[in-house]
């Protein structure tokens, strides 16, 4: 679940920073969001093994 809002999150920055120009913290939170769901995934998918 974490992993599909993460690919999201990033599909969005991609989207704004290319196609929008949104403003630059925005897209960078955006960013940092998305990466740290992709850290809890990740960690997360280690613990269950």
């Amino acid at each position: 679940m974490l992993g599909i809002i993460a690919i999201v999150l990033v599909v969005l920055w991609l989207l704004g920073f290319f196609a929008f120009h949104v403003t630059a913290g925005a897209i960078h939170i955006i960013l940092v969001i998305a990466l740290v769901l992709i850290v809890l995934h990740l960690l997360q998918g280690r613990r269950g093994l």
